[in-house]
């Protein structure tokens, strides 16, 4: 089939952003986590009671698989969100009360029974002056409650006649394998993934979480791994609503996606759903292999005069210079021997960025001749026209839509783009696209890569 000939599929592309902020509390160098819950240490993620004596701590691993609490003695404390101290274990009967063994707690603490109060040392903790009656409660093996060496939970207390009213919010993350943006049948959970929630106070979460909440809004985003092969494929939802109890809108995670979500009492939606995807390898195999007697040796398994016959059949380029190497034009690659074509990988450079285009496009080419690299695959292409939304294409796609470009007609792209210009930025989205999978770096994984957080 001659390739000159190809059509252009046009979609719209779109490069997701990352807004990278510090880490709250998940921070800590210390593993493990801690969280409020009640007398039956019935749940992990309850973080609204009725009165202060109804607060038990407990900890151990943040999530399943995760690693615990190192074991040993630990203070505690009760501090206002913005760290004002209401109570405190130092200066009580036990000053480590909570012990941890095998990275768990040993048991459940009722909170007001292991401190004395800030203001006169009587047993308890002192009411928050929070207008959302909010708390923070903190263990630590380190006395001034370093926060390296802490661990935190907030929680909330409303007290009055009868339990408080409640709500449930719950978050899901999926393994968005086709990178389509949605959660399609078959697709699977991701476990331990890390979320920020957030209302007048933040909450650091791992899924799948489930927490009984006071009615509020909440703005639920994630965090992204410490591996950067990592992409959201979630559509942003928008400007965030500033009504209501929130003063500004928060700062995400470090994704892009802010979930907004108005919880009243008795609600229990449906889960907020956030998808990502992986990057890695597919199969290609780079410039320097097809310039190689390996390459050689590759192309002649595959039928060598077959193989120019169709590299011709290719908008490939070569650069026009003048006596001073300086670059005044562009003409037809048509390789007759493979010496020629491996001299013309070797000397191809972004200079004429069509030039290093041509040379991406015809390793991928011959990565999917050699059944090396599958055309349905899907490549993370931004800033190509072939892409989806989420910025994702097949290799066919793309190095159709590079073929294209390179045309002698073209009138996209083109066959001089040494200076800086829109068609010069439109091939180096291309090539680079190529160039990550002639490198095996951005092909969409069938299943879910490796993913971990910081402590």
């Amino acid at each position: 089939m001659v390739r000159k000939s190809r059509l252009v599929l046009v979609a719209l592309a779109a490069l997701v952003a990352a807004a990278i902020v510090a880490l709250p509390a998940v921070a800590d160098s210390v593993t493990g986590a801690i969280f409020t819950t009640d007398k039956d240490c019935s749940g992990v993620d309850l973080n609204i009671y009725s009165s202060k004596d109804a607060v038990y701590l407990n900890g151990g691993p943040r999530h399943d698989g995760a690693a615990g609490l190192p074991d040993g003695e630990y203070y505690v404390k009760v501090t206002e969100p913005d760290g004002d101290l209401l109570g405190t274990s130092i200066g009580a009967t036990d000053e480590t009360p909570v012990t941890v063994s095998g990275g768990e707690f040993v048991s459940c603490y009722q909170l007001s029974a292991i401190l004395i109060t800030a203001n006169d040392g009587s047993p308890g903790y002192d009411t928050t002056t929070n207008a959302g009656a909010e708390y923070k409660a903190w263990v630590s093996k380190n006395p001034n409650f370093d926060p390296s060496n802490s661990k935190t939970d907030n929680f909330k207390v409303k007290e009055g006649d009868g339990p408080p009213a409640t709500a449930t919010l719950r978050v899901h993350k999926y393994y968005d394998a086709n990178a389509n943006g949605q959660h399609d049948p078959g697709e699977t959970d991701l476990i331990g993934w890390g979320f920020r929630i957030h209302d007048h106070i933040d909450w650091v979460r791992f899924t799948p979480a489930e927490m009984v909440v006071d009615p509020d809004t909440y703005y639920v985003s994630e965090y992204m791994p410490i591996e950067n092969n990592w992409i959201e494929t979630d559509p942003s939802t928008g400007p965030l609503d500033t009504a209501g109890s929130m003063e500004v809108p928060p700062v995400p995670a470090t994704g892009t996606r802010v979930e907004q979500i108005t919880l009243n009492n008795g609600d229990n939606p449906d889960p907020l759903e956030f998808g990502n995807v992986c990057l890695g390898a597919g199969g290609g195999l780079t410039l320097g292999f097809w310039s190689n007697n390996n390459g050689l040796a590759a192309t002649k398994s595959m039928g060598l005069e077959t193989q120019l016959a169709f590299l011709r059949s290719l908008n490939l380029i070569q650069n026009v210079a003048d006596k001073k190497n300086n670059i005044t034009g562009s003409k037809d690659f048509d390789p007759t021997a493979y010496k020629d074509f491996q001299s013309w990988l070797l000397k191809a450079d972004a200079t004429n960025m069509a030039y290093m285009l041509s040379a991406q496009l015809a390793a991928m080419e011959l990565n999917v001749q050699s059944g090396k690299v599958s055309p349905s695959a899907l490549i993370y292409a931004p800033g190509t026209d072939s892409a989806n939304a989420l910025g994702f294409a097949t290799v066919s796609d793309v190095m159709n839509e590079a073929n294209a470009a390179l045309a002698p007609t073209a009138t996209k792209g083109g066959r001089l783009t040494v200076k800086a210009s829109a068609n010069r930025t439109y091939e180096e989205n291309l090539k680079i696209a190529l160039d990550k999978g002639n490198n095996n770096l951005n092909f969409a994984q069938p299943t879910a890569c490796p993913y971990t957080f910081p402590n």
